[in-house]
């Protein structure tokens, strides 16, 4: 779609249409391991979708429970390169960019540039597949913590 002669950006671009051609996941994150203990840190649990797009892009959405324990979404786009290691063809790596929204009230200020609850994010992940649908994964959430988790594609 144009707008006045310019590309109009979409982040997921086929979402809703059901490209077969994209392949889609659920990630499940059971456990985060915070760089520093804090008695003010509660269990994170997160569920998200993702779908690969052509090029090696992403994007999706993840909704879960932030370290303290406010509920919280993450909406992104970003890359993915299916092996990053000829001699480890099942280890892969991704990026992803968007806008993290949860981060209110005495725990803005947990998050970097926070505006009203809404701060950009940037999360590499490795992960390694276990078989053709299932891997697991590793997100490095910055300077906080790492995210553990298992992919699952349908």
């Amino acid at each position: 779609m144009s707008i006045g002669g310019a590309h109009a950006w979409t982040p997921c671009p086929g979402y809703a249409a059901g490209d077969p051609t994209q392949t889609r996941s659920l990630f499940v994150s059971p456990y985060t391991h915070h760089w520093r203990h804090s008695d003010d840190h509660k269990h994170v649990v997160l569920i998200g979708v993702q779908r690969q797009l052509p090029n090696d892009r992403l994007c999706g959405i993840s909704l879960f429970s932030n370290s303290f324990g406010q509920p919280s979404l993450y909406a992104f786009t970003g890359w993915y390169w299916p092996q990053v290691s000829s001699r480890h063809p099942r280890l892969y790596a991704s990026l992803s960019a968007g806008v993290l929204y949860g981060y209110v009230g005495e725990h803005k200020d947990k998050v970097p540039l926070n505006v009203g609850g809404f701060s950009p994010a940037l999360i590499p992940a490795i992960g390694w597949r276990l078989n053709q649908q299932t891997s697991a994964e590793v997100h490095v959430l910055g300077t906080a913590a790492l995210l553990f988790g298992v992919s699952r594609r349908y």
